[in-house]
């Protein structure tokens, strides 16, 4: 048992360092640098050991950096959440999924630009991206009524912000402004409660990305 449970250690450890080693080179010099002779020869591994854990080669481990990627973006985003409800929400959101795609370019491009073998928006598409959109979503207060096109087309704005920065076609000391405009747009309005309504006057009302 104890032999069984070290050899699983060394297995793990392996598999860290291969997709470590993958996203290190792809950062460096991109996807296309990314290859399983390359690989092995920064690792130290032979190509047969690197192919008894991923036995898909390259599009394999790809794959593999691409999910790490959506559970670290969720875990990042579910944490700046925090409870958060309305502006501070989808702010607070934004932010965390910027400065998650400006750090791990790589991983982003994996999850979002490169061929990987996983479905989006389908009936199996996989837990850890589900995570994700729904994460989004609840910075939104999306209830889902429209099945999901307004988390769509946040993401889409969050996604087209995150090229843009990366490409230098936008100004980076005016982040700030534009995901203030995102939160402008996304916000839901709410409805004015008892604590809202003036007893001289017709009760407040908000519009969308408008504090109270």
């Amino acid at each position: 048992m104890a032999e069984r449970t070290a050899r699983q250690q060394r297995h793990d450890e392996r598999h860290r360092h291969i997709l470590a080693a993958a996203r290190e080179r792809a950062d460096a010099d991109g996807w296309p640098a990314v290859t399983t002779r390359r690989l092995s020869e920064a690792i130290g591994y032979t190509q047969p050991v690197l192919y008894s854990h991923f036995p898909g080669g390259k599009s394999e481990i790809m794959l593999a950096v691409a999910l790490e990627g959506f559970v670290e973006l969720t875990r990042r985003c579910r944490a700046a959440l925090d409870g958060e409800r309305g502006r501070p929400a989808v702010e607070a959101v934004s932010v965390a999924y910027l400065d998650f795609a400006g750090e791990h370019p790589a991983v982003y491009e994996a999850m979002f630009q490169e061929p990987i073998d996983t479905a989006f928006a389908q009936d199996d598409t996989r837990a850890e991206l589900r995570a994700g959109f729904d994460t989004l979503a609840e910075a939104i207060g999306d209830d889902g009524d429209d099945g999901g096109t307004a988390t769509e087309v946040f993401w889409s704005a969050l996604h087209g912000a995150c090229l843009l920065e990366r490409a230098g076609r936008v100004r980076p000391e005016h982040r700030a402004r534009r995901v203030a405009e995102l939160a402008a747009r996304f916000t839901k309005p709410r409805s004015p409660g008892a604590a809202d309504l003036d007893p001289h006057g017709p009760p407040r009302t908000f519009t969308t990305g408008a504090p109270p």
